[in-house]
């Protein structure tokens, strides 16, 4: 897959902006879409964020998932960026689309307020787990984190840290969650009925790790997730 821009356009760009306490806000200038499609096998498909609303490249991005899910394993966060967004009503259908076809759906508790705010958190979780996916987890920053399956709840709390930005600490999540679900062997579609099985316990493995390696990255400047030497060292 190729993403492209126009010669004649400007360069796309994201600028981040800390308050006081470190957290981000983020004003995008950016326009973009996918020429041509993921060639080759793929056991794993990730999508989040401004590809998955922004057009045109977001209409390709919801046809390739409904293209690979029969052999992938789809995860998914939403990432949301309101000031993208200019039909909001069109986003959260959007957004709903991708997590009945999800697998694994990582959100914060901003996000979902966002996408489902006549609800509480659990219960906009629990709406989300019964449309399809097998995992939804919930991430709420210092307050930790919850993820629901057919099996039941788990939750963990965050580790205690001075925060220096917030950049990158829920792709950093993400990216550890993903991580730990290969460690264990259950990406890929033929492995589907076993991560709908996904014991409780090691899902909560799973998490504590990913809010390890977040809190490492807000512990620091800029979005710098740690590597695996700094992730068994914490």
């Amino acid at each position: 897959m190729r993403v492209t821009a126009s010669a004649a356009g400007s360069t796309s760009t994201a600028t981040a902006v800390l308050d006081a306490t470190g957290a981000a806000s983020y004003e995008f200038d950016l326009a973009w879409s996918i020429d041509g499609s993921l060639a080759g096998p793929a056991d794993l498909v990730h999508i989040g964020s401004i590809a998955t609303v922004l057009e045109p490249g977001a209409s390709d991005v919801a046809r390739l998932v409904q293209d690979r899910r029969a052999t992938a394993t789809i995860t998914f966060d939403p990432n949301i960026r309101p000031a993208l967004i200019d039909d909001a009503a069109a986003a959260r259908a959007r957004m709903e689309q991708l997590v009945r076809l999800a697998d694994v759906v990582k959100v914060s508790d901003e996000d979902l307020r966002w996408l489902q705010p006549d609800r509480s958190l659990a219960d906009a979780a629990s709406a989300w787990l019964a449309a399809g996916p097998a995992v939804v987890v919930v991430t709420r920053g210092g307050n930790g984190a919850f993820a629901l399956t057919a099996a039941g709840r788990v939750s963990i709390v965050a580790p205690l840290v001075t925060v220096v930005d917030t950049v990158g600490a829920g792709d950093t999540f993400m990216g550890a969650l993903i991580d730990g679900l290969l460690e264990a062997d259950l990406i890929g579609a033929d492995r589907r009925d076993d991560l709908r099985e996904l014991p409780l316990g090691l899902l909560e493995q799973i998490m504590r790790r990913s809010a390890d390696a977040a809190a490492i990255t807000v512990s620091r400047p800029g979005a710098n997730p740690p590597t695996r030497a700094e992730l068994a060292a914490a």
